[in-house]
């Protein structure tokens, strides 16, 4: 073990995020050299004086617009070309692992074990599949949603995935096969046209526990506004009913970046307005908000209030 490394993951030892056999050969290195042992000194010393100051956790509205930037910078990131995956990413994975020689066993080991249990399912009993859908469409093997389409005049839905080949589902809303293609397609795919189609199509049954689920979601991470509105007008009809619903909306009015979107997540909470989670979202946009418009909707909207006490 090189002093580098050491002095790269002496924090992590500081505070125990370090794995045992890493950890077991850093505390043998540093038994016999001393520029790093006071290398660990300075660090505890950083870590005490740091534990002396209150921690302030995030807000959920931080977390949240830091998942929305994230999901944003994945989807836009240039991605490395196929020999620089095949090279790089690999040789970083196991320098990783060199240090957990057991890991290492046990993953071959499994890995081995795996592919001889698949192997023979395979040869006699064939293509397997869970609650009648066959392997191909689960979610663990497709790769992307390729195209949504929905006859005209019909319920009839057409989805094309990929695995190691392009695949095709038909059938109505209503077929679980359709049902669990699209909520993989809302969440997972990185074409926004085929995020938007999805989630208009599931606009349609927002009363499925597991749809709206996914209709939250995409009003709370997707990175296209067409998709997040889409969403909004799927859940509006449940913001009366449901406080979830009701906390995501209201999440979206103060916080989300597109001005359209935000006045229509104002309108939607007309029903709620005397709440005292929306009465309090009103009084700070009526107060500080930054788009005129909202501004004076929410003063609007708390003037009729106090008409009504």
């Amino acid at each position: 073990m090189k002093c580098e490394w050491v002095k790269e993951n002496v924090l992590l030892y500081v505070y125990n995020e370090l794995a045992d056999d890493a950890r077991y050969e850093l505390e043998q290195h540093l038994a016999r050299c001393s520029d790093c042992t006071a290398e660990l000194k300075a660090a505890r010393k950083l870590h005490t004086t740091l534990s002396q100051f209150p921690v302030d956790e995030p807000s959920p509205n931080l977390v949240t617009a830091s998942r929305m930037r994230l999901q944003e910078a994945l989807e836009t990131a240039e991605q490395g070309g196929w020999w620089h995956r095949l090279v790089f990413e690999p040789l970083n994975w196991l320098q990783q692992v060199r240090l957990a020689p057991a890991l290492t066993a046990a993953i071959l080991m499994v890995g081995f074990a795996g592919g001889v249990g698949t192997t023979y399912s395979v040869l006699h009993n064939g293509s397997p599949s869970i609650e009648g859908l066959p392997a191909v469409a689960t979610e663990s093997s497709i790769s992307g949603i390729r195209s949504i389409s929905q006859q005209a005049g019909s319920n009839q839905i057409s989805i094309k995935y990929d695995t190691v080949s392009t695949q095709e589902a038909q059938g109505s809303l209503n077929d679980q096969r359709i049902q669990q293609l699209l909520l993989f397609a809302a969440r997972n795919n990185y074409n926004s046209g085929v995020r938007m189609d999805s989630v208009d199509l599931l606009t349609q049954k927002p009363n499925d526990i597991h749809v709206r689920e996914a209709l939250i979601y995409a009003l709370r991470y997707d990175s296209n506004p067409g998709v997040r509105l889409k969403a909004l007008e799927g859940l509006g009809p449940y913001v009366k009913d449901d406080v979830r619903v009701r906390d995501v909306v209201l999440e979206a009015l103060m916080n989300d970046s597109n001005p359209g979107l935000r006045t229509q997540a104002l309108h939607l909470l007309e029903p709620v307005k005397a709440d005292s989670s929306v009465r309090v979202v009103l009084q700070k946009l009526a107060e500080s908000d930054q788009n005129q418009y909202i501004r004076s909707e929410a003063r609007s909207v708390l003037a009729q209030l106090t008409e009504i006490d």
